[in-house]
């Protein structure tokens, strides 16, 4: 952000369980399995009742913004100090507190340790090509970097029936991992003197 606040409790993907709400919450309840969201959802504003957008009006992606929403204040703090939030999620901690629009409910069988991947890595590359890349049935393409966004987006491209992506990494290690997602090809930069467009 342009005016970072300092200290603040970091961190954005997690899963966690609701230990309690707030007036008015009807959505969760204490008990439900959750993942964090930094981009919330009001399922009010035209964003959220747009197939369009994901660019909730209220709970958008606001690097800036140190508490809740409600009043502005933070819900953290150590000696009486404030310790301010981070993207509405803060999940660098062993609690915390969100806006109920910012978390999702899941399935209380998925393992927490192993969802919580879905709550940026796996949705931000899906939904990246899904949702705006929308490769044609047949068509081709590239996915820059193989971590856990660039998997996704790559299984995004061959769930989309994609005939030809080609994952391209530094890391010769990645290749393997890449064909479980669909990748068909696996360029390693370090292995060719031209750019990789050529």
């Amino acid at each position: 952000g342009q005016n970072p606040l300092f200290p603040r409790i970091l961190g954005h993907e997690a899963g966690g369980v609701v230990e309690s709400v707030g007036k008015g919450v009807i959505d969760v309840q204490p008990g439900d399995h959750v993942l964090p969201i930094f981009t919330g959802e009001c399922k009010e504003c035209p964003h959220c009742l747009s197939e369009a957008s994901n660019m909730c009006d209220l709970l958008r992606i606001n690097t800036e913004r140190g508490g809740m929403l409600h009043d502005g204040h933070t819900r953290f703090s150590k000696d009486g100090k404030p310790i301010y939030h981070f993207l509405g999620t803060s999940t660098f901690s062993k609690y915390t507190v969100v806006h109920v629009g910012q978390v999702a409910k899941i399935n209380p069988e998925a393992p927490l340790d192993k969802v919580c991947v879905l709550s940026c890595e796996m949705s931000t590359g899906f939904g990246a090509t899904v949702n705006v890349a929308k490769p044609k049935k047949g068509g081709f393409v590239a996915v820059f970097g193989l971590g856990a966004v660039g998997l996704a987006a790559a299984e995004g491209a061959r769930v989309c029936e994609a005939s030809r992506i080609i994952g391209i990494d530094l890391n010769p290690n990645r290749s393997e991992e890449a064909k479980k997602f669909g990748c068909t090809e696996f360029v390693n930069l370090k292995d060719h003197n031209k750019p990789v467009q050529e």
